[in-house]
């Protein structure tokens, strides 16, 4: 029992740091800068989704991005009555299937689960619909995320 549980320890110790990769949700929670984007999606019924198998490409953007918003919008999304908006705004943040930056084209388009369409240019960097991928393929469990520098909205 006791070679057992030494063999087991040591066995943990030699494993890298990163040779499990958690779900989306696991992931961007890791990351420490998607507390306000984690929020939302509790607060719209979407982590259980999230958690889903997938695959999923999440297009996230950080504190930073939900800051940058004018002032109350965060607020008023988060109240009960607009749950319908807010699971619309993160859905289209969010398209089935796994694309890795090196998938992307310029001018590519991508149906999102909200059903609308995002836009992908590369000059001067990889862009969607206009808003910077600041890390491109963090790698989940379920899915890759894109972190981005904005907030994007369905219809603008």
């Amino acid at each position: 029992m006791r070679k057992t549980l030494l063999a087991l320890s040591l066995g943990l110790l030699a494993a890298p740091a990163f040779a499990e990769t958690g779900d989306i949700v696991e992931t961007a929670t890791g990351a420490g800068s998607f507390t306000t984007l984690l929020t939302a999606a509790e607060a719209a019924g979407l982590v259980d989704t999230l958690k889903g198998d997938g695959p999923f490409t999440v297009f996230a953007p950080t504190d930073a991005a939900f800051a940058a918003l004018p002032e109350g919008t965060v607020e008023d999304l988060l109240k009960p009555e607009n749950k319908e908006k807010l699971t619309e705004i993160l859905t289209y943040h969010v398209v089935p299937g796994e694309v890795m930056s090196s998938d992307l084209t310029e001018g590519m388009t991508a149906e999102t689960v909200e059903g609308g369409a995002l836009t992908v240019t590369l000059e001067g960097g990889p862009k969607v619909n206009g808003v910077s991928i600041s890390q491109p393929d963090v790698d989940a469990s379920n899915g890759v995320i894109h972190v981005i520098d904005g907030v994007l909205m369905p219809g603008a």
